[in-house]
């Protein structure tokens, strides 16, 4: 199941999470379509032209209907009225036949991306990005987590990566990975009951803080942002981050890279999580995961 990539280190690859996830939402969307005659669906929704979204939206697609889930988008114009975008989001809060919502970020900055967000039915929100939802999960009750958050549980999960009494370091704040997963992290949950330090960009002297960590969690969208030097032996990374740097060697002339220095820090790890082929797939079977919980919520109304 582990991937060892030196004579200590294990690749915590996505892929077999997301497969053994995928596998059991197979047997509980095919009882939702026999049983109770629904099948789940997700309504997205993006506006403008911006072709990281657009790509993201695509394969979101394509997971739905690959595993024969519904997905439908509504792709508007950049200038479209936020009050219209509204609207539509009402009309779908209202529409029984829909599971989840979507509003994939950002948005063009004329709207105000807060009021948006709010709009979604705290119900329907697959992200798990309503003020509600977040309430719910530091209460201790999550509802819907956010997807990538949840994925990244998920990984710890797999690969039997322990994180009671743990010290957890998360380098970055943002609502969608940072402050969610501290939420996870520090309670007693399914993969918490850690001690969690929360760092960011302008944390002085952040070295003194990652050399701490057990498990590092990193998300600052800076590429290669933590080198080994700012780490300890036998630590376990998780590097949310997706950057694309200029590669003259590579056909696209471009290559990915995450917000840690893999290279650098591979052989100090216990374990870490490759970019790309870590962390990423297991965003979508997220959101798929939480759309499924919401049909099956509506099936019992």
């Amino acid at each position: 199941m582990n991937t060892i990539i030196s004579d200590e280190t294990i690749l915590l690859k996505g892929k077999p999470v997301s497969k053994h996830i995928r596998e059991k939402l197979t047997s509980q969307i095919n009882e939702l379509k026999i049983k109770r005659n629904i099948v789940p669906k997700l309504a997205v929704i993006i506006v403008g032209n911006d072709p990281a979204s657009q790509v993201y939206v695509n394969s979101k697609t394509k997971a739905f209907n690959k595993m024969e889930c519904a997905s439908e988008t509504y792709a508007l114009p950049a200038e479209f009225g936020e009050s219209d975008l509204i609207e539509i989001i009402e009309g779908l809060n209202k529409d029984v036949s829909v599971h989840g919502i979507l509003v994939q970020l950002p948005l063009p900055k004329s709207m105000n991306t807060r009021k948006i967000l709010m709009a979604v039915s705290p119900f329907k929100d697959v992200d798990g990005f309503h003020p509600l939802n977040i309430g719910h999960l530091f209460e201790g009750h999550p509802k819907f987590i956010p997807c990538t958050p949840n994925g990244i549980i998920e990984i710890l999960d797999f690969y039997n990566i322990e994180t009671d009494g743990c010290h957890a370091v998360i380098v970055g704040r943002s609502n969608i990975v940072g402050k969610p997963m501290f939420g996870l992290l520090s309670q007693k949950l399914r993969k918490g009951n850690a001690t969690v330090t929360m760092c960011h960009t302008g944390t002085k002297n952040l070295s003194y803080f990652t050399k701490q960590a057990d498990l590092l969690i990193v998300a600052t969208g800076v590429p290669k942002y933590i080198t080994s030097e700012m780490i300890s032996e036998n630590v376990n990374i998780i590097d949310v981050g997706i950057n694309r740097i200029e590669d003259l060697n590579s056909p696209k002339g471009y290559k990915l890279v995450g917000d840690v220095d893999f290279n650098n820090c591979i052989e100090k790890a216990n374990s870490i999580t490759p970019v790309p082929g870590g962390v990423g797939p297991m965003t979508i079977t997220m959101l798929l995961n939480n759309t499924v919980i919401s049909a099956q919520k509506t099936s019992i109304k």
